[in-house]
């Protein structure tokens, strides 16, 4: 018998999705370049789909989730990675058609991993997870598109208390912009105050969509939300105004006009953080290490036990998650 390890597995059962922790052997593990002995993952909406079988994002079981890790390198067949390094992986369709972060090894592509950057430790980059890394791809999204600090006006974030929207407004205000953040949930003011936000926003102030162009608020907006938050968001976009669109939680649909893009010039970017290209992850992780502030990034997170991962997987698809959910895998 070969070495065991811990791991959540989800196997399908008539038309439902049940997760049991389970000892599997590393033999078992799907084939890749490097194996990793995972330390920490994180929990994202997308994470809380699959452990309750939504969206058809996996489709063969049995089935080890979790989109994002980090660990240390065990053994390597590409030579960019060698035993003991520190390595990072988001995004790739990993936890979704290839085995996980949520087992205590995990044998990856090598072109799937990142080196953990200078600045952060394995803790920290999964508090800020595919989360934080999309809520930066959102934001050099912004900046390439000529958002300024120097501007006059506010970025407007929605789902601002969630794992994207904070980091979002988190990043924003430590480079000098205003921000002001959407949310549905009271007693999250004060903590968005904290992160950095100058404004609130009710986001029941963001569902009107009867009107194709309203009064001019925004010069920029990180959308985490869609349906009709990101068609009100559009209609308050002030001339020349950028949206970065990165999440769906309100719904995949867009009833919105096309007259925001043609009498104001207003840009709608999409993002995607799952099959970015290497340089630019590269990039990311490297100004997350160096202008995310770490009060902000500890005040955002909560720390669990991968053994006690499943009730929160329906938590966040409830919105009932503030900020980060950091998972100490080894732990289960």
């Amino acid at each position: 018998m070969g070495e065991t390890f811990r791991a959540l597995v989800l196997d399908q059962q008539d038309k439902s999705v049940v997760g049991s922790f389970k000892t599997l052997e590393i033999d078992n593990l799907p084939e890749g370049e490097v194996l990793v002995r995972v330390k920490w993952s994180t929990l994202n909406y997308k994470d809380g789909m699959i452990l309750n079988g939504l969206g058809r994002l996996v489709r063969t079981y049995p089935h080890v989730p979790g989109v994002d890790f980090s660990g240390e390198v065990v053994s390597s067949s590409d030579d960019r990675y060698k035993p003991g390094d520190e390595v990072v992986l988001t995004g790739w369709r990993v936890g979704e058609a290839h085995w996980g972060g949520y087992g205590q090894f995990a044998r990856v592509k090598a072109d799937w991993l990142v080196h953990l950057p200078n600045g952060l430790d394995g803790a920290e980059a999964m508090a800020i997870g595919t989360a934080g890394f999309t809520s930066m791809l959102a934001v050099m999204a912004l900046e390439e598109q000529g958002v300024s600090p120097k501007q006059d006006g506010e970025v407007l974030v929605t789902g601002a208390a969630g794992g994207v929207g904070s980091v979002a407004v988190s990043i924003l205000s430590a480079l000098g912009y205003r921000v002001a953040a959407s949310t549905g949930r009271e007693e999250t003011h004060a903590y968005l105050r904290e992160l950095g936000a100058t404004t609130i926003i009710d986001r029941n102030e963001l569902t009107d969509t009867s009107k194709p162009l309203l009064t001019e608020r925004w010069i920029g907006a990180i959308d985490s939300v869609g349906s009709t938050t990101l068609a009100h968001v559009l209609s308050e976009m002030k001339y020349h105004g950028v949206v970065s669109a990165c999440g769906l939680a309100g719904g995949p649909d867009l009833p919105a006009t096309v007259i925001p893009f043609l009498l104001r010039g207003v840009r709608l970017i999409g993002i995607d953080s799952v099959m970015c290209p290497y340089e630019t992850r590269i990039k990311a992780w490297q100004r997350l290490a160096s202008e995310l502030p770490k009060d902000h990034l500890a005040a955002a997170t909560t720390k669990v036990a991968l053994s006690d991962i499943l009730p929160w997987g329906e938590r966040i698809l409830k919105g009932q998650v503030k900020g980060r959910l950091l998972i100490d895998v080894q732990d289960c």
